[in-house]
């Protein structure tokens, strides 16, 4: 088919054998990160809603400021990163919406596109032991979970500034013992992991790659991932894709070649997946017509770029709204709402469906949750479609505001946060 290369190298094949499914199992109501317990925006289930609508809202809570961020789920609480009173602040709920605490670090840094971004863009982390906060003005922080501060850093204070052309984005990750951030940007970048008792740097990676201007700005959230018998995490950016050892940030393996022409202004905004073996890398802007979806077989040792790279295509690819894996493919929810479900061991599409059509584009990234895909739109209409073999739009409902923010699916519900907002769907 046009617009797609397929590269298959035996040596690939055989290292991608040693990599083992990822990480430790989570109790299924569980959503403690951004890209939920597995990492591919997903989860399995039953009876998450099909439609979306008034009716079905069971509660809705106003929030005290603005912000791009998710909420996360433990066990009975929903954590959240919010601005109140022109201050950072982090607020704990339960279930039925009640607010149990809220906890305020210092000034707020304002939004540069205040249309889009805001000052609490990174989503909380938590392991059920603790909460962990990264927020535009450097504050990094990690919390009980009764929401008292167990440590409490400022980056922007420690490196300088984020030297971004957009706000802030990336979100930490937690692998074992650390909190895993990827600071990357015009300055002096780099990869940590910080000790979660603590917030003590335990390692820094150095992240420093020549890269046309603006591509060195990263906004993608790193991936966790088993490397043979190691924890291991992905970070995208500066046009290459690189492998770090979780235990003390040793690099693995990198991959290049995903911008030969070296176009600039592609900043990597939306986070790659796992399926498997293989990672789907979207590369480019969707926004500008110049997007496209490349694979990487894990695995391997040094510069894998000749050797593990599996396919590409410059058919389609995204901007903002980061790919998802359900079942052994994954879905691409393109700027302007087209899907694509494909196949990730070949880049073969299975299927494509155009939500309606809408000058207005996507932001939040999509999730889907047993078998329902749910898409917001930047105006507030959020779709729902049933997705697998075949698409099948459900419905669609305008929640009012702008939504910037990844919905959330828990325990046969979905959490949407709006602009002013944060409400639950049953």
């Amino acid at each position: 088919m046009t617009g797609m290369r397929t590269i298959r190298h035996a040596s690939a094949l055989a290292a991608a054998a040693l990599v083992l499914p990822s990480l430790s199992p989570l109790l299924a109501e569980d959503w403690p990160s951004w890209r939920g317990p597995a990492h591919t925006g997903s989860r399995a289930g039953e009876n998450y809603p099909t439609e979306l609508s008034d009716e079905k809202v069971a509660w809705k809570i106003a929030l005290p400021g603005k912000g791009a961020s998710s909420p996360v789920v433990w066990k009975d609480r929903i954590f959240l990163t919010a601005p109140a009173d022109g201050v950072d602040a982090a607020l704990a709920f339960d279930l039925d919406g009640k607010e149990v605490w809220k906890t305020v670090f210092g000034p707020e840094s304002k939004a540069k596109h205040m249309k889009l971004g805001t000052s609490s863009n990174a989503s909380p982390v938590t392991d059920g032991t603790g909460v962990f906060v990264y927020f535009k003005s450097g504050t990094f922080a990690g919390l009980e979970m009764d929401g008292a501060v167990r440590w409490k850093r400022n980056l922007v204070e420690e490196f300088g500034p984020q030297e971004l052309y957009w706000d802030q984005g990336s979100s930490p990750v937690i692998i074992g013992d650390l909190v895993i951030l990827s600071r990357l940007h015009g300055g002096d970048s780099w990869v940590a992991g910080f000790d979660k008792t603590s917030g003590e740097i335990r390692w820094k990676q150095e992240r420093n790659l020549d890269a046309p201007a603006e591509n060195d700005h990263g906004y993608s959230t790193p991936i966790p991932f088993r490397h043979g018998d190691k924890d291991a995490l992905l970070v995208w950016g500066a046009d290459q894709l690189t492998a770090y050892a979780a235990d003390d940030g040793a690099l693995l393996w990198s991959c290049g070649g995903f911008n030969p022409k070296e176009t600039k202004l592609w900043p990597p905004i939306a986070t790659p997946v796992i399926a498997g073996d293989i990672v789907v890398v979207p590369v480019g802007r969707d926004d500008r017509k110049q997007a496209s979806t490349h694979a990487v077989r894990l695995g391997g040792k040094g510069d894998v770029t000749a050797t593990h790279r599996a396919w590409e295509r410059d058919d389609f690819g995204v901007f903002v709204s980061s790919p998802i894996e359900y079942e052994g493919r994954v879905y691409l929810l393109r700027h302007k709402g087209e899907l694509v479900c494909l196949d990730p061991k070949t880049g073969e599409p299975f299927w494509s469906a155009q939500l309606p059509r809408s000058a207005v584009p996507y932001y939040a990234s999509p999730v889907i949750a047993g078998g329902i895909l749910y898409a917001p739109r930047e105006d507030g209409v959020v779709f729902s479609a049933r997705i697998g073999e075949s698409f099948e739009l459900l419905a669609e409902h305008d929640m009012g505001e702008q939504i910037l923010a990844t919905p959330v699916p828990f325990d046969g519900k979905l959490l949407i946060r709006t602009s002013e907002h944060l409400m639950c769907v049953k």
